[in-house]
């Protein structure tokens, strides 16, 4: 198992159980104590963790794992999640993406489109959508693509996901207004609404919503009936919600009953 593997699946038991001890990670990953040992240190000190006699824990009750190590995880639910919100978005809108490993499939879907990026489109000379966000890695995959208006607002980035908040981001958000917002969550639960683990994304994230006439929430199943630091936004503002087959149908008919369209894909 490569060094990255490894990782993965350190940072993977951290954020599932709080805590990693080196014994258990080392059996289960069938390597030696000693290789566990040494990238639990060098994970910490990245801050991606905190070392204890014995095995490491999360940072705080709220655990975030840095965008790069989210990636591969529910790979083919994200792809497939992305691919059906492109399609809730026409041609000529104002899109606002939020960042998120969803969102960024939301983003690689529309940048592949044919009526987006196809040869009639370019004949146009104009635009075919109009994209704002505030996460630098969506907009250096869409900026290359001069059928995009890419707008990026202001703001501090913060290294776990590559979002810029502050009041940079907010000063730009509060001058714009969108068609649909996708909104990349970190939770979603019924009774209290979409949830981020930092309060600076949560706030930019809000008014992605307040500024749109739809509000399109992206997220994998795992993420359903869960609640985070941050809250972003009530399911009030939530028109529609796109997520993966795995959604139990309790949750489906109680987000239907909030009246959230619920899509599987």
């Amino acid at each position: 198992m490569s060094r990255d593997a490894r990782w993965d699946a350190l940072l993977e038991l951290v954020g599932k159980h709080g805590r990693v001890d080196v014994e258990e990670a080392a059996t289960a990953l069938d390597v030696s104590a000693a290789t566990i040992r040494r990238d639990l240190d060098q994970l910490a000190e990245q801050h991606l963790l905190t070392r204890t006699r014995g095995g490491a824990v999360a940072h705080g009750v709220s655990y975030e794992l840095a965008l790069r190590y989210k990636t591969g995880r529910h790979a083919p639910e994200k792809q497939a999640i992305g691919r059906a919100v492109s399609g809730l978005v026409a041609v000529g809108e104002v899109v606002g993406l939020t960042g998120g490993t969803t969102v960024t499939e939301v983003a690689r879907a529309l940048a592949v489109r044919p009526d987006i990026v196809g040869e009639t489109a370019v004949a146009g000379g104009q635009p075919t959508l109009t994209v704002v966000t505030n996460a630098l890695n969506i907009a250096s995959e869409l900026a290359i693509r001069p059928q995009i208006k890419m707008v990026v607002t202001g703001g501090v980035a913060r290294p776990q996901s590559y979002e810029l908040t502050g009041p940079l981001a907010v000063g730009v958000m509060n001058e714009i207004t969108l068609d649909v917002a996708v909104l990349g969550v970190n939770a979603i639960d019924i009774e209290r609404g979409a949830y981020v683990h930092h309060e600076g994304e949560a706030s930019v994230n809000r008014l992605l919503a307040e500024r749109a006439q739809r509000v399109v929430v992206a997220a994998d199943s795992s993420k359903i009936g869960k609640r985070a630091f941050a809250r972003v936004c009530d399911l009030g503002l939530v028109d529609v919600l796109v997520t993966d087959t795995h959604i139990g149908a309790e949750a489906r008919d109680r987000f239907g009953e909030a009246g959230v369209q619920v899509v599987t894909v």
